[in-house]
């Protein structure tokens, strides 16, 4: 994640390569970054010398040991933003020991494209750089502030979401081959359809089913699909799919 969201700002023009400073173990990774233009480190501290906004982005086990790491870089001047899943921005604060901005924050992998769904929450100590902090992300695709509370479930809603959506594309290319496509010509009419349908309810902001009414006539073949889909469990597994990715964040606390 921490990988996409470099490339977004790059992409996007939000940041000039040369003022991003990356900090990973893997020399492949820091190789990537390198030809970019980008500024590489194996050492986070060295990382983050000079800079005005820290984001860390690792997973949930290994935050306390990054922050330890970067400690003395962090100052009230500064502002960290953390995109690390069931770690809370009370948590950090105490992890950092001073008063600081910091921003919990929680894109999706399309932030590479600039098409992220991204919430974020905050302290209170916030308020002069939350304006700023937005419209970087905004440049990355959509920004909603949400209560720290939420932020599981966004976590599930939007992150774990953009695997859910892929995973629905997977199986309706199968499908799509199973009725004559080829692979690549099931894939681009599947995701193109996907992406129509999305722009539909973001356009529009009609609910799910009244585009849905649009295209099941009677005794018609969409409508019998859906059924048939129904009568295998297809929302109840999504819902059931969603429930479960929540309660495992919600066991990690």
């Amino acid at each position: 994640m921490g990988g996409a969201i470099a490339t977004g700002l790059i992409k996007s023009g939000a940041v000039a390569a040369e003022s991003i400073s990356v900090a990973d173990r893997k020399e492949s990774i820091l190789e990537k970054f390198h030809k970019l233009g980008v500024n590489t480190f194996h050492d986070n501290l060295d990382a983050i010398k000079g800079s005005d906004l820290v984001i860390v982005a690792v997973k949930p086990y290994h935050i306390e040991s990054v922050i330890s790491e970067i400690k003395t870089g962090l100052t009230a001047g500064k502002i960290l933003i953390s995109i690390v899943a069931g770690v809370g921005i009370n948590e950090l604060g105490e992890m950092v020991g001073i008063e600081m901005p910091i921003f919990r924050v929680m894109p999706n992998t399309a932030i590479a494209l600039q098409e992220s769904l991204t919430c974020i929450s905050s302290n209170q100590y916030t308020e002069n750089h939350k304006a700023y902090v937005m419209e970087l992300l905004d440049k990355l695709g959509k920004t909603i502030e949400i209560p720290e509370e939420l932020m599981a479930a966004a976590t599930v809603l939007s992150s774990c979401g953009i695997a859910y959506a892929l995973r629905y594309i997977r199986a309706a290319m199968q499908g799509g081959i199973e009725i004559g496509f080829g692979a690549e010509m099931a894939q681009f009419i599947t995701a193109q359809t996907v992406k129509g349908a999305a722009e539909l309810i973001l356009q529009s902001g009609n609910h799910p089913e009244r585009e849905i009414d649009k295209v099941t006539t009677p005794r018609g073949v969409t409508i019998t699909g859906l059924n048939e889909m129904e009568h295998k469990g297809f929302s109840s597994s999504l819902i059931q799919g969603v429930m479960a990715s929540y309660k495992k964040i919600d066991n990690m606390k």
